[in-house]
């Protein structure tokens, strides 16, 4: 039961991580609007596509105000909260089968 216990904390460590890299990769996007980078870049683009489908549920909702836009914050807002809980319940399991 420890081999299970330490693959499953692992797994919560790694999705902690790849929480930490979309965070990361939707600062860069939010300052990447502030500049108007040039669209045909590769690292441009590979941004925006990992990005893109994160914000899309977001823009949905009317979170626009003087021409700012707020859905970037209620995305790290439910990412954090998403991660939080989805990290918290991997550690449980761990612990309970340790």
């Amino acid at each position: 039961m420890f081999v299970i216990a330490e693959l499953i904390r692992s797994l919560a460590l790694l999705l902690s991580l790849v929480f930490n890299v979309l965070y990361f990769l939707l600062i860069i996007r939010i300052l990447l609007s502030w500049v108007d980078p040039d669209p045909y870049n590769t690292i441009v683009q590979v941004i925006y596509r990992i990005t893109e489908p994160i914000l899309i549920p977001f823009r949905r909702l009317p979170l626009q105000a003087g021409g700012f836009d707020f859905s970037p914050i209620l995305a790290f807002i439910v990412l954090s909260v998403l991660r939080n809980f989805l990290v918290n319940v991997l550690l449980q399991m761990a612990r309970a089968i340790s």
